[in-house]
């Protein structure tokens, strides 16, 4: 029976520490993000989550500290005076010293408790002398990054969840000894070091939530409403955060990745970027021929659709099929560009306003003209910007 029991336990230990040795266990902490056996806040690269971090540890001491002497003197009192060595419970009642002295105490405790926590909100809320303002929308399921003030201004990226990571998500999670496995993204959100980042947070379908723990940073972004939070990057590097506020079946697809540059290497940035939306400043009115608008069309899908409706056009799920879809064969363009413009099935496809009258009419051309569609339909720009 023991040499049962003994065996039992051998191979649970044996089944543990292999499993502990497996490609589950093989990543690496993540720089800026989350690491193995993580059990404090992630180390700060700002003022703010420096200052948050102490005041973590100066909160857990105190409340530490309050636990060990109530239940030390309760416990002490309890085994030290119990019936059974002959002590007889005291009848007495309002002693003034006592009842000053829990009043005083608890007072004294919460004001060594709000004095450096109002310091730290104060702070945290103070977005004024911005050097750079950028508005953070939420959509489901990815982030748009406006930059609206400063070095950058005009600028606008569309940042999702990169189509590998959710390819290996969709197949089993085969890419969990990746470090930054479901945090990597196709465009970054970028910014210069040493300088006080404003971001208005909002929302086009659901509440999400910004975050990026090592920088400090949470806040919601609610549709109709606009609010702001900020930080002061001291380092360059990558950090990782992710939506915080639970908006949908994908909501695990909403990784944020701040790039922190330094003051020459986000010039060179900011040039490049404006030089790609330079390029991408279409004429609405600008007439397309099919093979070039098809060509376009692919580019814009496999940035944009591809994760959703797959390479195939088949979905899966709740996602709807392109192949074979009655909207996209509809000989009237219109009702799907209604779709693209305004969504569809409470978001569930999302609205894509956020994309070009020549982009959202070169993505419903492919559509239409991809797969077993073979409808010979082109859209023109124009007809997306009357649609507006």
């Amino acid at each position: 029976m023991k040499n049962n029991l003994f065996q039992k336990l051998a191979s649970a230990l044996l089944f543990v520490s292999t499993w502990a040795s497996t490609a589950a266990w093989a990543v690496n902490d993540l720089p800026g993000g989350p690491a193995n056996w993580q059990l404090n806040l992630q180390p700060g690269a700002t003022k703010i989550a420096q200052e948050q971090g102490w005041l973590h540890w100066f909160m857990l001491i105190i409340c530490t500290v309050i636990f060990v002497a109530v239940f030390g003197v309760m416990f002490y009192s309890i085994w030290k005076h119990r019936k059974s060595v002959g002590h007889k419970s005291a009848s007495f009642h309002e002693s003034v010293k006592v009842e000053i002295a829990w009043t005083v105490i608890p007072f004294i405790i919460v004001i060594l408790m709000a004095l450096p926590a109002t310091k730290a909100v104060v702070a945290q809320k103070d977005t004024s002398n911005a050097d750079l303002t950028i508005k953070a929308t939420g959509y489901q399921w990815k982030w748009g990054y406006d930059y609206i003030k400063g070095e950058g201004e005009g600028i606008a990226i569309i940042s999702t969840l990169d189509n590998e990571h959710r390819n290996m998500s969709n197949n089993g999670a085969k890419g969990v000894d990746i470090d930054d496995y479901l945090l990597k993204v196709d465009h970054p959100l970028v910014v210069p070091v040493n300088k006080k980042i404003r971001i208005i947070t909002t929302a086009n379908d659901v509440i999400h939530a910004f975050s990026v723990p090592s920088l400090g940073v949470k806040q919601d972004a609610i549709p109709g409403f606009v609010r702001d939070t900020w930080f002061r990057a001291e380092t360059v590097g990558d950090f990782h955060g992710q939506c915080q506020e639970l908006c949908g079946k994908e909501h695990a697809y909403m990784p944020i990745h701040v790039k922190v540059l330094s003051a020459e290497d986000y010039a060179a940035w900011v040039a490049v970027e404006q030089k790609k939306m330079a390029a991408k400043m279409d004429d609405p009115s600008k007439v397309w021929t099919l093979p070039e608008i098809l060509q376009r069309g692919e580019k814009v899908y496999a940035a944009n659709c591809v994760a959703c409706h797959q390479a195939s056009g088949k979905g899966g799920g709740a996602i709807k099929a392109l192949d074979g879809s009655a909207v996209v064969l509809n000989s009237d363009a219109g009702k799907q560009i209604h779709v693209l413009l305004n969504g569809q099935n409470n978001n569930s496809m999302p609205a894509w306003k956020q994309l070009s009258d020549t982009d959202i009419a070169a993505v419903i051309s492919y559509t239409k003209n991809n797969w077993s569609n073979k409808t010979g339909q082109l859209v023109q720009p124009a007809e997306v910007k009357a649609a507006r």
